[in-house]
């Protein structure tokens, strides 16, 4: 029987290949973690600290120096990261080099509720604990809070941090009772009886024909009261 060398060749190569990457991977995944690399996506760590996450993970991990990646459970490290009620999101890996990076989505707080408990309200509508580190400068947020009134703030909020005009200017929200809304801007002494959380589009285009007329006209100073509650009119109160 007549050997073919060319494919005896070929297949020593497979082998040969497969027997290193193995022995590559194990010699891998048995190196210890020699180093943790904490980066926030944001650009700006406000709430969170490098320091706070590295301490973090050595308190729940007893720390990384000798322990091997094949010990490591990411998915376990992404998890207590995310504990944390600053953290939006989290993405953790181990760098060729034997570096643990941790990368961090933070919260982002859109406005401060002051009630019987003082928190942070998020961009995605749910709480966030204020922060030691770093206080945010949002519309505060107060009277009667309920369930349904952070719903509505939530609402609300959103539509005033996608206009220029509004996010600039709106720098308080009072939750009155169910359904009814009040405004404080931040340059004059009236407050915007608002009404519900609906048809804001409507609602703050009259309010801003309004504010442009009352400025040319310099009007604004002399009310107290300005009421976006009814159908195609402004209805003001006098100082």
């Amino acid at each position: 029987m007549k050997i073919n060398w060319n494919i005896v060749k070929v297949l020593s190569l497979i082998l040969c290949i497969i027997s290193l990457y193995a022995f590559s991977n194990i010699r891998s995944e048995r190196k210890s973690i020699t180093d943790l690399d904490v980066q926030f996506t944001d650009g700006d760590n406000l709430y969170l600290t490098t320091g706070m996450v590295n301490k973090l993970l050595i308190q729940n991990f007893q720390g990384f120096a000798n322990v091997s990646k094949e010990k490591l459970v990411l998915n376990t490290i992404e998890k207590a990261v995310k504990v944390n009620k600053m953290v939006k999101n989290v993405q953790v890996y181990i760098t060729v080099n034997g570096t643990l990076m941790t990368k961090i989505a933070q919260r982002k707080p859109i406005g401060r509720v002051e009630g019987n408990t003082i928190f942070y309200l998020d961009d995605e509508g749910k709480q966030m604990p204020l922060s030691p580190n770093h206080s945010a400068r949002v519309p505060i947020i107060t009277g009667n809070i309920t369930g349904k009134s952070l719903e509505d703030v939530f609402v609300i909020l959103n539509y005033i941090n996608n206009d220029d005009f509004l996010h600039k200017n709106v720098i308080g929200i009072r939750a009155l009772n169910t359904n009814k809304y009040q405004l404080k801007v931040r340059t004059e002494n009236f407050v915007i009886n608002l009404g519900n959380a609906e048809e804001l589009d409507q609602k703050f285009k009259k309010f801003k024909a309004f504010y442009l007329k009352g400025t040319k006209d310099k009007l604004l100073g002399t009310y107290s009261l300005v009421s976006l509650e009814y159908n195609n009119q402004v209805v003001c109160t006098k100082i």
